[in-house]
């Protein structure tokens, strides 16, 4: 019996151990089917991916032109090194010393020949950030998906017309051995530069104005009749290419002043309310005011005046005015006096007309649009009703109207070119302009007042001597200075236009929290439209 116990026992180990070695092969096999059969391609794909790389060829952006063809902002060629990391891709770095050929890439940082000077227009790049990398960009779908380090535009015309400007990337298919080192070249696609974009830029004048613009904060724009922006400009400004100092700068060097801020306008709003009662038929050519320096108004509030720059400042009087003699010495009773007549709806309607109310659509990122009040805003907004005082201040460009520079210098612009409102643009194809349908002979007496602000006895003294030291050239003008609300504090503004009867440029300064129009706006302006002029006549000679 010990025996056949003995016999039972072994053979059960045997069949055991059998059991185990079957069940153990059934695991192998079944792993190894899975490792050839079910993810046989993964993993031949996976050792594909270590053989075969896709090595980039970027392509260079398109280059910022000015109208006569300057280069604004192009590109440099520099050297980069690839490396490969399987879990991340391909990876540019400096490090180029020393690294095999067939590591070096040629890459593209982006040149802004006028630095500082065109900033807030050219803008700048930057390279994608990882949360759109390997997607599309939906306005540019046939670009594909933005690879690592790809260049794209972050403000400024780098980014209005970054679709047109980014180039479409190749790339090179190589075969490299188990070091990562080529064998050979399996195919290429070329890669595609960016298109190049001519914009209406003036590049002398764009360089020159901020040597004009001696003040620390402020806009210049100008353009011609037709919108096309000549040079625009916004202090302070800021380096497109090393940008780390401007971030912590209270001044806001990467605010755009011109077509972002917003600013009563005082006194250079005058020819909008002149021309708005002309058309309503509140006044006429013939239409006389008596200037006694103080316009005194009874409320059931209190009794309160209103009074004239000349008496406040010089105790004086300007006597009998008519339209053109109000504009050329901005005498304020004058416009208190047409708006009163107007009325507020009136005068908010007119602001509209000539662009006031609303952005211009200038083909730039990150325009802001001005407030034109009415009653029924105060009412909305404010919470109490509409007074007289409120009118008169309305009239000459204060309270709460505030308009960005480049809405400024599209009104003035529309009364220098004949009634005609034109958008602002950059781009050199983008003209657009509406017919107001204004009256000529309304807007001839509006000129001709203009023109008297910068003749002897006007409020424009720095261009006095303008015309002798030009040629004969005439310009139309207007000075502005808009209380800011501290006492004493004031934004400074000077417009100007010409030839009066046939004008080339539209120019508007604005010195923020300057002072006086005439007195700081003014020169600026003269120095903006004697380099203009003079780089003319000397081309004409």
């Amino acid at each position: 019996m010990h025996s056949l116990s003995s016999s039972n026992n072994q053979s059960w180990l045997s069949w055991f151990s059998r059991g185990i070695l079957i069940v153990g092969f059934l695991v192998l096999f079944a792993r190894a089917s899975e490792l050839q059969i079910i993810k046989g391609n993964y993993y031949r794909a996976l050792a594909e991916e270590n053989r075969i790389r896709h090595i980039p060829i970027v392509a260079p952006r398109g280059k910022i032109l000015a109208r006569g063809g300057e280069v604004l902002v192009g590109n440099i060629e520099s050297k980069k090194r690839i490396k490969f990391d399987p879990k991340v891709g391909y990876t540019k770095t400096d490090d180029v010393e020393g690294a095999p050929s067939e590591e070096i890439i040629t890459d593209y940082k982006r040149s802004y020949l006028l630095g500082s000077k065109f900033s807030h227009v050219s803008g700048y790049v930057s390279e994608v950030l990882p949360e759109f990398v390997n997607k599309i960009d939906p306005a540019c779908p046939l670009k594909g998906p933005r690879k690592i380090g790809k260049l794209v535009g972050v403000t400024g015309i780098e980014k209005q017309y970054d679709c047109a400007l980014s180039g479409t990337d190749g790339e090179e298919l190589i075969e490299v051995n188990t070091k990562g080192q080529k064998i050979r070249t399996l195919g290429t696609r070329e890669s595609i530069p960016g298109t190049d974009l001519r914009t209406t830029i003036d590049f002398p004048l764009q360089e020159a104005i901020p040597g004009f613009m001696d003040q620390p904060k402020g806009a210049v724009v100008v353009t011609d009749t037709k919108g096309e922006v000549l040079a625009l400009y916004s202090a302070p400004s800021f380096d497109p290419v090393n940008l780390a100092p401007s971030l912590t700068d209270p001044d806001q060097p990467f605010f755009d002043r011109a077509i972002s801020g917003t600013f009563h306008p005082g006194s250079v709003f005058k020819p909008v309310v002149a021309v708005g009662a002309l058309e309503e038929g509140k006044i006429d050519k013939n239409f006389r005011f008596t200037d006694t320096g103080v316009l005194n108004v009874k409320t059931p509030y209190g009794d309160f005046s209103y009074s004239n720059w000349y008496f406040t400042e010089l105790g004086r009087t300007e006597g009998e005015v008519d339209l053109k003699k109000a504009l050329a010495r901005s005498t304020d009773t004058f416009f208190y006096k047409i708006g009163e007549l107007l009325g507020p709806d009136k005068i908010a309607n007119w602001a509209g007309k000539f662009g006031m109310n609303k952005k211009t659509g200038i083909d730039l990122p990150g325009e802001s649009a001005g407030l034109v009040p009415t009653p029924g805003w105060k009412v909305k907004t404010q919470g109490t009703k509409w007074f007289l005082g409120n009118t008169y201040h309305f009239a000459i460009g204060q309270g709460d109207l505030s308009v960005t520079p480049i809405e400024m210098n599209q009104a003035i612009s529309t009364i220098a070119s004949g009634g005609e409102l034109c958008r602002p643009h950059i781009a050199k194809s983008s003209e657009s302009c509406n017919d107001l349908g204004l009256n000529a002979d309304d807007l001839a007496l509006v000129r001709e007042g203009m023109k008297m602000v910068c003749e002897t006895g006007g409020t424009g003294y720095t261009f006095f001597d303008f015309a002798s030291k030009n040629g004969g050239i005439t310009l139309a003008c207007k000075t502005g200075t808009a209380e800011v609300g501290d006492d004493g504090v004031y934004n400074a503004w000077f417009v100007f236009f010409g030839p009066v009867d046939s004008p080339e440029i539209v120019t508007t300064v604005l010195v923020e929290r300057g002072g006086e129009g005439s007195k700081v706006a003014g020169p600026i302006a003269r120095k903006i439209a004697d380099f203009y002029f003079q780089k003319n006549l000397i081309k004409n000679d």
